[in-house]
């Protein structure tokens, strides 16, 4: 690859826009093929090709995950030299000449020609692979220049990994003449960090040095790698290669995949060489709400790079495009278990990535999250309508995007009040007058006692309130995990083994009530004061405490599921509780086994130690953690200080407490 030794801003943004494209679309295709392996013994493989094919469907999601980590670092370095990122992207096949010749990309199923195409793609500089059959390019061209123009033009280059090494010395040569302060620009608070999404390229991007550290990442997973790499991309395919050689040795006839289509599309073609017409109808729907998923997905990513850091908005742009991942990923499994049409008898149907004509950002706006919202009511709609079908993996993607519709309807509404405040002018500032913070408190008068004097607490769904003259004190029982703190450390007061109403606030001096309410770990017992006397504060620390076989114990200014009711919260994790996302003892019932001490992990100590603290349960997965927290163990040993995690919460995960996948692979249901 020829290129200027000092190339202008509009060269590098220029190559940065094509290597967001390469990553782009070597991610769908990677995941094109993982979408169209069988699902194990029900679909005709024995129990040793069963166990191979999930283990090469986890392999290339995984190398699809770090392309998409590559891509997440090619934009953090686009947005770092005062860019756009660019979401948009050709559809598949490729036309010749968007990519050097030697760079042929297009939507295939899993098979041998497919998996030496992607170890071709992903060869280390010096090695001679050739291309899979069927993928050779049609003609070979130079579409270089070596002439130096103001007009940014593209260039040539042999492998990925060289591609790379050339972007960097040229950024690299553009830092060092203009000045670390003058290159790198842009605002490195709207890129996107971990503490968005756990992806190794999300981080940001400040100067040359982190710029070329995330080129070297990407070329050591997998662009460039040197064989003797083990974890690169090339060499993974290369074991998946050999294993699946061995098993068709073993039976001539094992088809690890389905007959999904070569770059199927949804309308008629007017090129129809090497593409697909999708006629069926079910599957035509099927694949159409995943590309609208898709589309959706790239929407919101690109709206995340307009929104600074910190803001809670940035964070569930993201989530939300990740949870339409999830659902695109069931809907594109359906597909490949579907015909195609009466035109290719003999062929199944598959997603077909179909891009946006733009995908640019929405200005971020009242007018934009709507926009957002009314578009994932339209996607609920239609795989309402597919559901209707009985299939599972439908209806798992109806349920996916449906918490996704609720979680948007939440963080937008929270994301308008928030606007609107800060536009706000200053209200005059009320009278310093004490307010109860519920409805039912604020009816509190002197309550209703019985015959032994134990006073009758009023219910408001399904949680009691009981008056004393100083405060109202607060019993939600289906959060009790009953770890008796209360009726251990005031007896008086929380009369255990009796009938009917049990509490008495009366029974014990304010201040010592307080205290026990603040021990309570699940937050079933909160107080309001009714004296004046602050309320309870969040703490100093957030703190998440793993419990020996247990849940675990949440303290912080919390919001679970958008709940704000509490700063204490004993979440479920072995996945059984019929209270979910909070603890009701099932652990118990089910012998549920976890280790309280897991082992410690980075406990570099945070800037900032209190704050927001969101846990969001994922739709059949993880528990989403964004904010300041401290994670210990039963003991009370440090195990990880972090800003964002994934938190098991199947109760499978062999790297409790974090999630590892296995919700997936055992069916969790939320």
């Amino acid at each position: 690859m020829t290129e200027p030794k000092l190339p202008s801003r509009e060269q590098l943004l220029l190559n940065l826009y094509e290597a967001a494209e390469l990553e782009h679309t070597l991610m769908c295709t990677y995941l094109y093929a993982a979408f169209s392996l069988k699902g194990g013994e029900e679909d005709g493989l024995s129990p040793k090709e069963a166990e191979a094919v999930a283990r090469w469907r986890r392999t290339i999601v995984q190398i699809a995950v770090e392309e998409m980590s590559h891509l997440t670092a090619v934009w953090n370095i686009t947005s770092a030299l005062g860019g756009s990122p660019r979401f948009n992207r050709d559809n598949f096949p490729l036309d010749p000449g968007l990519l050097p010749a030697g760079i042929v990309v297009r939507l295939a199923p899993f098979g041998p020609d497919v998996l030496q195409h992607f170890v071709h793609l992903e060869r280390p500089e010096a090695s001679q692979e050739p291309d899979g059959a069927g993928f050779v390019p049609e003609f070979q061209f130079r579409r270089g220049t070596s002439i130096r123009r103001l007009t940014p033009s593209v260039t040539d280059y042999e492998t990925v990994g060289e591609f790379y090494a050339q972007l960097g010395a040229c950024l690299q040569a553009f830092a060092t003449h203009h000045g670390e302060k003058v290159a790198f620009c842009g605002d490195a608070a709207l890129q996107l960090s971990q503490s968005e999404v756990q992806l190794l390229g999300a981080k940001p991007v400040i100067c040359s040095k982190t710029a070329l550290g995330a080129f070297v990442t990407i070329r050591e997973q997998g662009e460039g790698a040197a064989e003797h790499l083990e974890t690169s991309h090339f060499a993974r395919f290369r074991e998946i290669q050999r294993e699946l050689t061995a098993l068709k040795a073993e039976n001539p006839h094992f088809a690890p995949a389905y007959p999904a289509a070569h770059n199927p599309v949804l309308r008629r073609p007017l090129r129809p060489e090497g593409r697909v017409w999708i006629e069926d109808e079910v599957a035509a729907s099927t694949v159409d709400l995943a590309n609208a998923t898709y589309g959706l997905m790239l929407r919101l990513l690109a709206y995340s790079y307009l929104l600074p850091r910190p803001n809670p908005e940035k964070a569930l742009a993201v989530d939300l495009a990740l949870g339409l991942m999830h659902a695109l990923t069931l809907l594109a499994e359906r597909a490949v278990r579907l015909p195609a049409g009466p035109s290719n008898p003999d062929c199944h149907a598959g997603v077909s990535f179909t891009a946006l004509r733009d995908a640019g950002a929405f200005p971020p706006s009242p007018g934009a999250r709507y926009v957002f919202e009314e578009r994932l009511g339209e996607m609920v709609a239609a795989a309402r309508q597919l559901a209707e079908s009985g299939d599972e993996r439908t209806l798992r993607a109806q349920r996916t995007l449906e918490a996704l519709l609720e979680r948007a309807k939440r963080g937008f509404a929270a994301a308008n009040t928030r606007a609107a405040e800060s536009t706000a002018a200053p209200a005059p500032a009320p009278a310093p007058a004490p307010a109860p913070k519920s409805a039912v408190a604020a009816a509190a008068g002197e309550p209703a006692r019985t015959p032994s004097g134990i006073p009758i607490p009023r219910r408001d769904d399904g949680v009691d309130y009981i008056d004393s003259k100083r405060l109202t004190l607060v019993y939600e029982g289906k959060r009790c995990i009953h770890a008796r703190f209360c009726v251990t450390g005031a007896p008086k007061v929380f009369i255990a083994n009796i009938e009917g109403p049990w509490i008495d606030p009366d029974g014990i001096e304010t201040a010592r009530l307080v205290e026990i309410a603040h021990a309570c770990p699940s937050g079933a017992i909160r107080y309001e004061r009714r004296d004046g006397e602050p309320d309870e504060t969040s703490p100093p620390v957030n703190l998440l405490t793993v419990r020996e076989g247990g849940p675990y114990a949440v303290r912080g200014a919390l919001s679970v599921a958008g709940s704000t009711t509490s700063f204490r919260a004993t979440l479920c994790r072995c996945g059984a509780s019929k209270n979910k996302p909070y603890c009701d003892g099932s652990h118990k019932e089910i012998a549920f086994a976890a280790t309280g001490e897991p082992p410690t992990g980075k406990t570099d100590m945070l800037e900032v130690r209190d704050g927001p603290l969101e846990v969001e349960p994922q739709q059949d997965g993880p528990y989403q953690v964004r904010g300041n927290l401290e994670i210990t163990s039963g003991t009370g040993r440090v195990v990880a200080r972090l800003t964002q995690a994934r938190l098991c919460r199947c109760g499978g995960s062999a790297n409790k407490p974090f999630c590892d996948g296995t919700h997936e692979r055992i069916g969790f249901r939320s």
